[in-house]
């Protein structure tokens, strides 16, 4: 069993809730994709290895790893929320505006800000997600000639 994968299934019984085989299934299927998936598709890719569990479990399940902290909805202009798995309190995006590729990046330079903004509005913030738009490099020609 991945880090990942034991740190979510811990949270999931330390907080009170039972880790069924159906749970067990989807957070193997999230970890396995990198969390960067929609609710539809993580059903088809579940339904690939436990074709048992049913389409409202996993979004059930969706919204308790949301819920705990473990995942978070992201929306980047495709309509349909895509979930990321969201352990160490960061997550970034590029996105290009064109082609709508997603670049992902671990380099942050804002635990300083969070400090700063977390103490001029008395707030305790947990963590961010960043997402950055515009053009990727195969779309930075093809927007100049469009």
């Amino acid at each position: 069993m991945t880090t990942q994968l034991t740190h979510i299934s811990e949270l999931i019984q330390t907080q009170g809730y039972r880790l069924t085989a159906a749970r067990e299934a989807i957070i193997t299927a999230l970890v396995q994709t990198g969390g960067h998936v929609s609710a539809d598709e993580l059903v088809e890719i579940v339904h690939q290895a436990a074709p048992q569990v049913g389409r409202m479990t996993v979004y059930r399940t969706l919204d308790l790893l949301c819920e705990l902290g473990c995942l978070r909805p992201v929306y980047q202009g495709t309509g349909a929320a895509h979930y990321i798995l969201f352990a160490d309190g960061h997550h970034h995006h590029l996105v290009c505006r064109l082609c709508e590729k997603v670049v992902e990046f671990d380099e942050c330079l804002l635990r300083e800000l969070e400090e700063r903004i977390g103490r001029r509005f008395n707030f305790a913030i947990e963590g961010h997600l960043l997402e950055l738009y515009g053009l990727c490099g195969d779309c930075q020609g093809r927007d100049a000639v469009g």
